[in-house]
């Protein structure tokens, strides 16, 4: 399609209210998707759901989540390994609900993190908000805070250079959708393109706060390491690229936005 486009994603139902949904992308994540699973529903209500795509496990991934027998648990499965941008992408299409949770599959939420993202999305009357997180160690021992080690904020040229938007700590608002979907065949990151859109949209609110448990091990899937020069060039120029062909389309949602205020 014109512009490094997916294809469209078919609209889903309008969201409940008061509601939750979590969009979660799982792969080979049976060491610890039920620590995360369980820290997660236990904030959850019973008209809540967790949209749980996975990409191809191997292991037992699957079964541990059809296990735990909780039936705000939606499980999806790729008909192939399609990477996380699109198992994510897959997940935010088929969430139902008001406020829309990305979360990875070996994380823990500290508690009350649900209501302090709904009490912040309603207040800052933002689209998208980013909390911060503490980083640990596998067996959950804390290294530092996310914000501080990455100098977190809001901005667009600031996180275009370099990107603070985390997706674990991150939540938006079901409208947000809107602009969002679909993912760009450009992009590399969910959460980048998430919160760029947002961003421009309707600005993002980053709470300081740390409401995640940011578990780092040898199979995480972020890749915290310093890219070359040229490998970097060639990835803003495909963010950029992307960022282009949806600016028109960001814009007109701005100004509806701006004249609903």
């Amino acid at each position: 399609m014109p512009g490094g486009m997916s294809a469209p994603i078919p609209s889903s139902p309008g969201p409940r209210p008061g509601t939750v949904s979590v969009c979660m992308a799982t792969y080979d994540g049976e060491a610890h998707v039920r620590e995360q699973l369980a820290s997660i529903l236990a904030q959850l209500g019973p008209d809540d759901e967790v949209v749980v795509v996975d990409d191809g496990s191997r292991d037992g991934t699957v079964a541990i989540i059809e296990g735990m027998g909780d039936r705000r648990i939606r499980l999806e499965r790729n008909p192939k390994n399609l990477g996380p941008v699109r198992t994510f992408e897959r997940a935010l299409s088929l969430s139902r609900n008001e406020t829309i949770f990305f979360s990875d599959q070996d994380d823990v939420w500290v508690s009350g993190k649900v209501e302090r993202f709904k009490a912040a999305l309603a207040a800052s009357g933002a689209s998208c908000v980013v909390s911060d997180a503490t980083f640990t160690t596998e067996d959950l021992t804390p290294v530092h805070g996310y914000f501080e080690s990455r100098g977190a904020g809001p901005g667009v040229v600031k996180n275009f250079v370099r990107n603070t938007y985390l997706g674990c700590c991150m939540a938006l608002s079901h409208r947000a959708k809107e602009w969002v979907l679909p993912f760009p065949s450009l992009i590399l990151q969910h959460d980048e393109w998430t919160g760029m859109c947002c961003e421009i949209v309707t600005g993002v609110h980053f709470l300081p706060e740390r409401l995640t448990l940011y578990r780092r091990h040898g199979k995480t899937v972020t890749n915290w390491k310093s890219k070359s020069l040229p490998v970097v060039a060639r990835n803003r120029a495909r963010y950029l690229t992307a960022i282009a062909g949806r600016l028109p389309a960001l814009i007109r949602h701005r100004h509806a936005v701006r004249g609903r205020r």
